[in-house]
C-alpha cells in the first residue's frame, strides 16, 4: 500500500467520491475496453438481447395490397354517387375486377387485381337471385385498403445497435422476413464470496451464513449475464489474489465482502496490486465502502459486505457495467409515486437509499420506510417494494410528501 492509503486505512474514508462522479469514471474505463464480442442467433433466443447491428426490413410488410374490411372489393369510380336511396348496382364475380364487378373479400386477404377499394358487407345488398350487388355507400380509391409496406416498407431502418430487443420487436423482425439477428453476446460474470466468518450452512457463534454472492449471481443472471457463484474465499491476501486473477477470463470480476479500510479488508489493496483502484468510498447510503478497479483490462467491482449495501452497490454500478459491455444503457426502473408516511433522514452530501413498502389507503398509495434500516438488515431489502432516492442536496424528505418509488426489481 502507498502511504495516502495507509493513512486511508488508519483514518477511514476522509473523501468520498459522488454517485455520478463514480458512474462517469466507470463508464469511461468501460468504455475504454474492447467491444462486446458478437454472436448471430435465432429469433426465438433474442428476446432481451441487445442489438450489435442495424436492422432494416427485409420486406414489405403486409407484402401485398389487403383487404382492411370484410366486404366487396370494387373500382372505386363505379360507386360514385352511391347511397342507401339510390345504389349502385354491380356484378357479383371471381378473380380479377373488371369494370362494374364486384368480388367477395375478407379482412386480410388479398385485393383482387383491377380493385382499388372495399365495400364494408354493411354498405351493400346482395341479390343472388340476379347476381348483382347494390352498392349504398360510396367510396374512395384506396378506401379500406391496406397497400403493400403501410406498416413497414422494405429497407426501412427498423433498429441501430445497443437496442434491448422485446417480444414485439421479434415480432416485427420476422414479419420484415428475419429470422436471425446479431446481438452482443451475454456479458460473464464471476462472483467471489469473501470472508473468514461466512458459511454455506449451520452456522456456530461468530459465523454468517453467506447470501450476498446468492443475490448478486441471480441479479447478474436477470439482467441478462451470466453468473459463475464462486466458493466462499477467506481474509487471506493471496487466497484473493488467485481468486480474482482466477476470474479475469470473465467480463466482470464481482466480489463481495472485504472492501471497507478494516485491517481484514483486503480487497482493495489486492486490486491495487494487481491493477488500479479508481474508485474507494462513495457518498452513497447503505454502501459507501464500494471499491471500482480494473485488472487486466477487466471491470473489478468490490461489494460492501453488509447485504442490503451490496444490492445498492449492484444496482448502481453493476448493473450499469453490464449494459455498457453490451454497448446499451441502463434502462430506468420502473416508479411509482406515494405519499411519504414517516420523514426519511438523510445526511447532506450523500445519496440515500431509503427502503420502502407500498399500501394502498383510501385510494392513495402510501411509501412506508421500513423501520429495521440498516444495512445488515437483508430483510429491510428483501421485504419492501422498492426504494426512495434521498438526492445529495437534500437533508431528508419530509412526511407528507410525494415521493418517487424505484421498483429497482422489477425490471432487468
Amino acid at each position: 500500500m502507498e502511504g495516502a492509503d495507509r493513512n486511508r486505512t488508519e483514518a477511514g474514508f476522509r473523501e468520498r467520491t459522488r454517485v455520478a462522479d463514480a458512474h462517469e469514471i466507470l463508464r469511461e474505463a468501460v468504455a475504454g475496453l474492447e467491444g462486446p464480442a458478437t454472436e448471430r442467433v435465432a429469433l426465438t433466443d433474442a428476446d432481451g438481447r441487445v442489438l450489435a447491428e442495424t436492422v432494416t426490413a427485409a420486406r414489405n410488410v403486409p407484402h401485398y395490397d389487403r383487404a382492411a374490411m370484410d366486404g366487396y372489393a370494387v373500382r372505386a369510380a363505379d360507386t360514385f354517387g352511391a347511397s342507401a336511396r339510390s345504389p349502385a348496382v354491380v356484378r357479383i364475380g371471381a378473380g380479377r375486377v373488371d369494370p362494374e364487378t364486384a368480388v367477395r373479400v375478407h379482412t386480410g386477404s388479398e385485393v383482387p387485381e383491377g380493385a382499388d377499394a372495399v365495400v364494408m358487407i354493411e354498405h351493400v345488398e346482395e341479390l343472388e337471385a340476379m347476381g348483382e350487388l347494390e352498392v349504398e355507400d360510396a367510396v374512395a380509391e384506396g378506401e379500406n385498403v391496406a397497400p403493400a409496406g403501410e406498416d413497414v416498407e422494405e429497407g426501412q431502418p427498423l433498429y441501430e445497435p445497443g437496442h434491448r430487443l422485446r417480444p414485439s420487436d421479434l415480432g416485427l423482425l420476422r414479419s420484415t422476413g428475419r429470422e436471425r439477428v446479431v446481438v452482443a453476446e451475454r456479458p460473464t460474470v464471476g462472483v467471489i464470496p469473501t470472508g473468514e466468518e461466512l458459511v454455506t450452512h449451520d452456522p456456530d457463534p461468530g459465523q454468517v451464513i453467506e447470501t450476498n454472492g446468492l443475490t448478486i449471481s441471480r441479479l447478474v443472471e436477470r439482467w441478462g449475464a451470466r453468473a459463475t457463484y464462486r466458493d466462499i474465499v477467506t481474509d487471506d491476501a493471496e487466497a484473493l489474489r488467485a481468486a480474482i486473477q482466477r476470474d479475469l477470463t470473465k467480463d466482470v470480476v464481482v466480489t463481495t465482502g472485504g472492501s471497507s479500510v478494516g485491517e481484514r479488508d483486503l480487497i482493495p489493496e489486492v486490486i491495487d496490486d494487481l491493477g488500479e483502484v479508481l474508485v474507494h468510498g462513495v457518498a452513497l447510503k447503505p454502501g459507501h465502502p464500494v471499491c471500482l478497479g480494473i485488472v487486466e483490462d477487466t471491470p473489478v467491482l468490490a461489494l460492501p459486505g453488509y447485504p442490503v449495501a451490496c444490492i445498492v452497490n449492484a444496482v448502481q454500478f453493476l448493473r450499469p457495467t453490464l449494459r455498457w459491455l453490451e454497448g446499451a444503457e441502463p434502462d430506468p426502473h420502473p416508479t411509482t409515486q406515494a405519499r411519504l408516511e414517516r420523514k426519511i433522514p438523510s445526511e447532506p452530501g450523500t445519496k440515500t437509499f431509503a427502503r420502502v413498502a407500498l399500501e394502498e389507503r383510501d385510494g392513495e398509495r402510501v411509501a412506508i420506510p421500513t423501520r429495521a434500516s440498516g444495512s445488515g438488515v437483508l430483510s429491510s431489502v428483501a421485504l419492501a417494494d422498492g426504494w426512495v432516492v434521498v438526492e445529495e442536496a437534500r437533508e431528508g424528505i419530509p412526511e407528507g410528501e410525494t415521493v418517487t418509488v424505484e421498483n429497482w426489481e422489477v425490471n432487468p
